[in-house]
């Protein structure tokens, strides 16, 4: 091995060293923030949920407890909480919220959960969901139009199309992407020493093939009727511009 080829391997091992020491001088020091979510503890063992509506407009709802296997594939620390809404006609909302804890795993990207269990995400866009509560604002969501076929007893194959929409919140961010995240997660526990702790909320509906803006502007309506129930951040409300615009003082003349 060249010299050069030395001073670089070297340069490498001192980087990955540095990384490591400064990661557990992080760990040792830092501290878990408070979430972007309402708590309450639960039950005779006092377990931590996310208080999430009982009922949201028309839709009435049946908790979906934690699966075996979600249990043993989350962080212990995680909360989660699922319900499955029901309106009147019988279209069906699941809302679920997963709250990490001191270990930054409990969140993954979505695309795993949704793939994982044979949906197909055919199209995808970042949008956002206008909120009035607690204020007016613009909520980031990402959607994701998603499809999945089945072969029945008879052998004939039959499609059914979803709108998968989340975000994520901590105590004072609010973000539709994933990959910003985990960016502000890093630079506010190397500026603060405090991991904020991110919720993953998402919504879900099924719909047939073709329907899926119907279903969207369905899921709008339940987002903006349940999400202040237990959100507690929020993006700050536009500041109103003193400044007239062009056709205003046009109009005025």
């Amino acid at each position: 091995m060249s010299r050069r080829q030395w001073i670089i391997a070297l340069a490498g091992v001192l980087i990955i060293a540095s990384g490591a020491a400064t990661l557990l001088r992080l760990k040792a020091i830092q501290r878990l923030g408070e979430p972007g979510v309402k708590l309450v503890k639960a039950g005779a063992e006092g377990r931590l949920e996310v208080p999430l509506p009982e009922r949201v407009r028309q839709y009435a709802s049946t908790n979906i407890p934690i699966t075996e296997v979600e249990r043993t594939t989350l962080p212990a620390d995680t909360t989660f909480d699922r319900r499955l809404y029901t309106a009147p006609s019988g279209v069906e909302v699941m809302l679920m919220v997963v709250l990490m804890g001191s270990d930054r795993t409990s969140i993954h990207k979505p695309e795993f959960c949704l793939t994982s269990q044979g949906w197909q995400i055919i199209r995808q866009e970042t949008t956002s969901i206008r909120m009035d509560q607690p204020h007016g604002y613009n909520l980031p969501v990402r959607k994701f139009v998603t499809s999945r076929a089945w072969r029945d007893e008879a052998g004939e194959i039959h499609r059914l199309n979803g709108v998968y929409t989340f975000w994520f919140v901590s105590a004072h961010r609010v973000t539709a992407s994933h990959l910003a995240r985990i960016g502000y997660l890093t630079l506010d526990l190397l500026r603060t020493g405090v991991l904020p702790r991110w919720a993953y909320i998402s919504c879900f509906t099924v719909c047939p093939p073709g329907e899926e803006d119907a279903a969207f502007e369905r899921e709008k309506q339940f987002i903006q009727a349940a999400v202040p129930e237990f959100q507690t951040v929020a993006p700050p409300a536009p500041r109103a511009s003193s400044a007239m615009s062009q056709s205003d003082r046009e109009a005025r003349r």
